[in-house]
């Protein structure tokens, strides 16, 4: 099988990333976006990602400040319990 990996993908590690997930939806019962002869989730999922029928985004990490301000906010709230 010849997987083309489109242009919007930045690695080919991302890719198959997407098109795993996506079989396993298919797996636990999501409607294909595609018809195809094999009925194989994972051949499926690569196919949908090909072509660009699968959403997805990258999330933005949380900065370290924003971890310190909700680890700082936690040990706050644990001071307040045991009083």
């Amino acid at each position: 099988m010849i997987i083309k990996i489109p242009k919007e993908y930045d690695s080919k590690f991302r890719f198959i990333l997407v098109a795993a997930e996506r079989a396993k939806q298919i797996q636990n019962g999501a409607p294909r976006r595609i018809e195809v002869e094999t009925g194989k989730s994972a051949f499926v999922g690569i196919r949908e990602a090909e072509q660009n029928l699968v959403a997805w985004e990258i999330l933005e990490e949380e900065s370290e400040e924003a971890l310190e301000l909700m680890e700082s906010e936690g040990d706050e709230e644990q001071a307040g319990d045991e009083e």
